[in-house]
């Protein structure tokens, strides 16, 4: 959880109007001196984990005890997820911009020091490239973040999310302000409606025309209208809506203000999964402190438009991420879906309009009010415009969050951004959409990342995870894993999700024993398209893509499992055998002192053996030889 930052803050104060708010923000612009320095530690989730409060602890003990108190200000500032979380914990030195990676406690002192003496930036902790091995000291020269255009992302790092004044500072509330002065509510629909959004949360769905839709709905059936925000990310492998709402609040309220205004709504719900304890605590933090600025509740910045917001927490069910079972579970119910004869912009929370969008939908409608939409519309391709953030996970260097304009290449963002995979080779294939997603193979790493040519490819944009997968991945094992998941997450109302989810994946199970046959794939590929005929709701309704992609493009995988008995990849343990090359082995013992079956016998500085009857093939073996010598077959 960050802290409040110790800089010097005005009294909170209701503004009652936008030239308050425009006052307060000059004075905050001018109390600072863009010459002093910071010294600001990412406490994203990632680096939080890796001991980003140790390492701010030991900061401040070594800002201490060299009194410069005078020269850094504030002493210590803690911002959300930088998003190189693969190179946590970080520490970043303004406004020079020095990136220090892998920062320990022990190291705290000599950045300090080196801060002190102006002695340059402390080498042993600055990136290095992996393929050029030269050493980046600034932040914005790294390819990491020197490939993205961080839109969506551009406060996160830099602002204390529980600080509203530095979200102002920032700009943070300016779209608000233009909206209520110089634009009808109605300019506010037409202004996302000329941008091109498309919901970020999964399906794509063109923003303005819901808003329309919704205004529709409203001309026949009144108000009240609500407006509700999916906080409820679920995807394994995804971590995007959770770095938004952690690291910049105030964006998704004042994009959920800014759309309550356009339509009309005096309530609205956020509703974020319990399993993001540091969202919900920012989020609740950014609620008050709007509250108290007159940004949110009665009357905001004297316009006479009131609206405000309260949290739902979502149990952890996958299915509340389906519009209809989220506003179930808000009303009180189970979280199951229900059928979609009318459309929730005409009878979603309680039988009332509602408009829903996730996380970073409504982050990014500050961007297109205070920009403009053919602003917008500019960024991207014309089918699927602006920016996308994707949670970059798996077999890749470079595991974090990215943001990039739609369109970019696949290859783009895996090789260049990500790094590729480690070891050099390239990519097997990558997961995107989650577990309604498919994996798009290397073959296809051209793949422009936007809406229609992703689903095009056999996958789907998703919320936006990406699991980079290598060799070393069975894409039998992949599809069996998310329809498990899948399987354990279904609500279980309707039957071909309830039964057919488990066959599919009874099927599977055999196909990773060797057992099996050609009649078998044609019988799943059949059940596959009958469920997503016949399924309720999205989640069963999309659950076979995993599967379907894998056989659309690694159906000689699938032939190797059922009619060879062979696992290509080295995954499926009754498809393989652990065998050690004597030739390589170097008798270190390693691998029979870390064999937990006690299978690994052989003296020392002489080759090992394994016994197969005793091996559980857990790969504990593979992982820890050094020589090579441990082979899968």
């Amino acid at each position: 959880m960050a802290k409040a930052s110790n800089a010097a803050r005005p009294e909170p104060q209701r503004l009652n109007s936008v030239e308050e708010l425009a006052t307060l923000r000059q004075e905050l612009l001018d109390s600072k001196d863009p010459n002093q320095a910071e010294i600001v530690v990412c406490y994203g989730t990632g680096c939080l984990a890796s001991g980003a409060r140790q390492v701010e602890a030991a900061l401040k003990k070594a800002l201490k005890a060299a009194d410069m108190d005078v020269k850094v200000r504030p002493l210590i500032k803690t911002t959300g997820c930088r998003g190189f979380c693969s190179q946590g914990p970080l520490v970043v030195i303004q406004p020079e911009g020095i990136f220090y990676q892998k920062v320990s406690p022990q190291d705290a002192e000599d950045i300090v020091q080196a801060l002190a003496q102006d002695a340059g930036p402390v080498q042993r902790l600055l990136y290095r490239d992996p393929k050029t091995g030269e050493t980046i000291p600034h932040e914005k020269d790294i390819p990491f973040y020197k490939l993205q255009e961080r839109l969506v992302l551009r406060r996160i790092g830099s602002i204390d999310p529980t600080d509203i004044y530095d979200t102002i500072a920032a700009g943070g509330y300016q779209a608000l302000a233009k909206a209520l002065t110089s634009m009808e509510p109605e300019q506010v629909v037409a202004e996302v409606e000329k941008s091109g959004l498309r919901g970020r949360g999964g399906a794509g769905f063109p923003t303005g025309r819901k808003w329309r839709g919704a205004l529709k709905a409203i001309e026949k059936k009144g108000r009240p209208v609500y407006v509700v925000c999916n906080g409820d990310e679920g995807d394994p492998g995804a971590f995007m809506d959770c770095m938004v709402m952690e690291g910049d609040p105030h964006a998704v309220l004042e994009g959920m203000i800014l759309g309550a205004y356009a339509l009309g709504a005096e309530q609205g719900y956020l509703y974020v999964r319990a399993e993001y304890p540091v969202a919900i605590e920012h989020l609740s933090i950014a609620i008050e402190q709007a509250r108290s600025l007159g940004l949110l509740g009665e009357n905001i910045l004297g316009s006479g438009f009131s609206f405000d917001v309260r949290i739902n927490r979502g149990a952890g069910a996958f299915v509340c991420g389906e519009s209809t079972a989220l506003f179930t579970s808000i009303e009180g119910k189970a979280g199951e879906p229900r059928p979609k004869y009318v459309r929730s912009v005409e009878e979603g929370l309680w039988g009332r309009p509602t408009v829903l969008n996730n996380v970073e939908t409504w982050a990014n409608v500050p961007l297109i009010i205070e920009n403009g939409g053919d602003w917008y519309a500019g960024i991207g391709v014309p089918h699927s415009t602006g920016t996308k953030v994707f949670s970059l996970v798996g077999k890749v260097n470079n595991v974090g969050l990215v943001e990039v304009p739609m369109g970019v290449p696949l290859g783009h963002i895996v090789e260049e951004i990500g790094g590729g995979v480690p070891g050099g080779k390239p990519f097997k294939a990558v997961q995107t959409g989650g577990p309604s997603g498919g994996c798009i193979p290397y073959e296809l790493k051209d793949t422009p990342v936007d809406f229609d040519s992703l689903k095009a490819a056999g996958s789907m944009m998703g919320s936006g995870g990406m699991i980079v997968m290598d060799e070393r991945d069975c894409v039998v094992d992949v599809a069996r894993y998310f329809l498990r998941f899948l399987e354990e997450e279904s609500c279980g109302k309707c039957i071909p999700c309830r039964l057919g989810l488990t066959r599919m994946r009874e099927i599977l199970d055999d196909f990773s024993r060797g057992k099996g046959s050609q009649k078998d794939l044609e019988d799943l590929e059949s059940l596959a398209q009958a469920i997503k005929d016949g399924a309720l709701c999205a989640l069963g309704g999309s659950a076979p893509n995993p599967l379907l992609a894998t056989l659309r493009y690694f159906r000689d995988e699938y032939l190797a499992h059922i009619e060879g008995h062979k696992c290509p990849a080295g995954v499926c343990k009754d498809l393989i055998t652990y065998r050690i090359d004597p030739d390589k082995c170097t008798g270190c013992t390693s691998c029979a002192r870390m064999c937990p079956q006690g299978a690994i016998s052989g003296e020392k500085k002489k080759p090992h053996a394994i016994d197969e009857s005793a091996c559980i093939r857990c790969g504990i073996c593979l992982e820890t030889c050094e020589f090579g010598a441990v082979e899968v077959f």
